[in-house]
């Protein structure tokens, strides 16, 4: 069983210590980043030789990674959609790529379970976040992942259905496998069509590019902000990393079309919690 102190920099980042200025100081920082451009980064949270250990059970797991390859709008859609013009951003397809270690190859007590699981982070990625408190995403495949680029992937431009994302990078590629975003070009009251098709088209105006290195804690606002990891080359080692859920309600679980998407496959979970799922907000998704 690993211990938090081990993983983490608790010298650095005392989450254990709420009440210190050091813990105050980060929280303070990713508040700053999150108001501003719905992100923020905890540089070196994993000590340097947790970060090993980290890859080393991604590796260990990775022969159970789902890997897929599909044309797809930024919202995960793979069909045309009659309703809309062709070049329109429901209408704009690009590849996809990539890889997800489904939350089921975990086993409890292993490094990256502890640190997801720990009270400490959840307080204070809930006090980074300004909400009252956090959950550890119920869902038993999408809670605790990995997302793995190999050569030649990429994980194009696209939004997720959480209201925020918490990853950490394990191994960076030689090149490329950067983290690109377009902070809050939609919003729940407009859907910023006009924006989007202008990145899609290849336009850079407002694309923020993150200098993320392997032991870095991104905290980031998902739901609203267009992003993608991009390409890593044909030549380069593998872009690994940790990708940590949490929800403000407890018991949460994915929706069945994203999880079959992204895993492959559903669980009993999934089919029972569509019954009984009520959308948060109106967006295409």
């Amino acid at each position: 069983m690993h211990e938090l102190s081990g993983i983490v920099d608790l010298d650095r980042y005392p989450l254990h210590k709420p009440e210190s200025a050091a813990y105050l100081a980060a929280v303070t920082s990713a508040r700053k980043g999150l108001r501003s451009v719905g992100c923020a980064v905890v540089k070196d949270l994993v000590r340097p030789e947790a970060v090993a250990l980290l890859n080393g059970e991604i590796v260990e797991r990775k022969h159970t990674t789902h890997f897929s390859t599909q044309l797809m709008n930024p919202y995960f859609h793979t069909k045309i959609n009659d309703k809309f013009p062709t070049h329109h951003p429901v209408n704009t397809f690009l590849e996809r790529s990539s890889g997800f270690v489904p939350g089921d190859s975990w086993e409890s007590g292993c490094a990256t379970d502890v640190m997801f699981r720990a009270p400490e982070l959840a307080r204070f990625l809930a006090d980074c976040l300004e909400v009252p408190e956090l959950h550890c995403y119920a869902d038993p495949l999408a809670g605790l992942t990995a997302n793995i680029l190999d050569p030649g992937q990429l994980f194009t431009w696209h939004f997720d259905t959480n209201d925020f994302a918490v990853t950490v990078l394990v191994q960076e590629a030689d090149e490329g496998g950067l983290f690109e975003y377009c902070p809050a070009i939609r919003s729940a009251d407009d859907e910023g069509f006009d924006r989007i098709a202008g990145v899609l088209a290849g336009d850079r105006n407002g694309v923020h590019t993150l200098d993320l290195r392997p032991g870095d804690l991104q905290i980031f606002r998902g739901r609203y902000s267009l992003h993608q990891v991009s390409r890593v080359p044909t030549n380069s080692r593998p872009r690994h990393a940790a990708i940590f859920a949490y929800t403000q309600e407890a018991g949460v679980i994915g929706r069945v079309a994203r999880t079959r998407q992204l895993f492959g496959r559903v669980m009993q979970e999934h089919v029972d919690a569509e019954q009984e799922r009520v959308r948060s907000d109106a967006l295409i998704d």
